[in-house]
């Protein structure tokens, strides 16, 4: 499926958790460090499809992003979930509106499109506006398979602590998922055959909403994909220190990560 592409990528806009790194007050050595792979700012990849470019969740760094990065087109954008540091960003879609002349879709489940449309209740008022707003078109998206820009996207139900959901994205033999406690049975059956699986992997210590990097390496164990990448990495986590003791194929991503995709075989 990614082989029509002459190009693809997965380029990792954020890698951080909520409060990013360094976190804002803290002098710890993470938060010191002068690695730029400790900088972190909130999670988001950006999926470079040939000329298609797909977007994974619009932090509130989304701006800085987007002009770090270069990014000068979105033709569609998926949500994980409606938590502030997924979706704060999303106003900053109207420049790309005025430059494509077009609404963009943004695919999400229903509770998360209710936040969605709750927080930012300006961009689904149909009343005259004389200020500018985010042109959207909301598509609904469950457990199965859906199209976005002739690409097939599994999206992928993951637990987000004891009550709470989230979705990860498996798009032919590449799979994202970030903020997730635990992945039932019927999800990781889904994430078998993968030569790209990013991970969250908060810290060391246990926490109620988010796997640690031993929870997700024994995830890597168990569905063996040719790469892993850990993501949604906070300011308790040295990327160097942690990464020299991480299996060959496991790697800690770092902002400005981009790893090309397409050449496995696709599910």
């Amino acid at each position: 499926m990614l082989e029509q592409f002459e190009h693809a990528s997965i380029l990792v806009l954020g890698s951080g958790t909520s409060v990013g790194v360094p976190m804002i007050g803290c002098r710890c050595k993470v938060c010191t460090s002068s690695d730029p792979r400790d900088s972190r700012l909130r999670p988001s990849v950006l999926l470079r499809l040939g000329d298609k470019r797909i977007l994974i969740d619009t932090s509130p760094d989304f701006r800085y992003q987007a002009l770090r990065y270069g990014i000068d087109r979105i033709d569609a954008i998926l949500f994980t979930h409606s938590h502030a540091d997924h979706i704060l960003g999303l106003d900053d879609v109207r420049p790309f509106n005025f430059l494509q002349r077009r609404d963009i879709p943004i695919y999400t489940s229903e509770p998360s499109l209710e936040v969605i449309q709750r927080t930012f209740h300006y961009v689904f008022d149909n009343s005259p506006s004389e200020s500018s707003r985010p042109r959207l078109r909301p598509i609904v998206f469950g457990d199965e398979p859906i199209e976005v820009e002739g690409v097939t996207i599994q999206p992928i139900r993951v637990n987000h602590g004891a009550t709470g959901t989230a979705y990860g994205f498996r798009f032919g033999d590449c799979a994202y998922l970030t903020d997730h406690s635990d992945i039932p049975a019927e999800s990781q059956e889904k994430l078998t055959g993968l030569d790209v699986l990013f991970l969250d992997a908060l810290r060391h210590n246990p926490h109620p909403t988010h796997s640690t990097v031993e929870e997700s390496l024994r995830t890597v164990e168990k569905l063996n994909p040719g790469r892993a990448f850990f993501t949604h990495i906070s300011h308790d986590l040295l990327h160097a220190a942690v990464e020299s003791r991480l299996p060959a194929k496991v790697r800690v991503a770092y902002d400005g990560l981009e790893i090309p995709i397409g050449w496995g075989d696709c599910a």
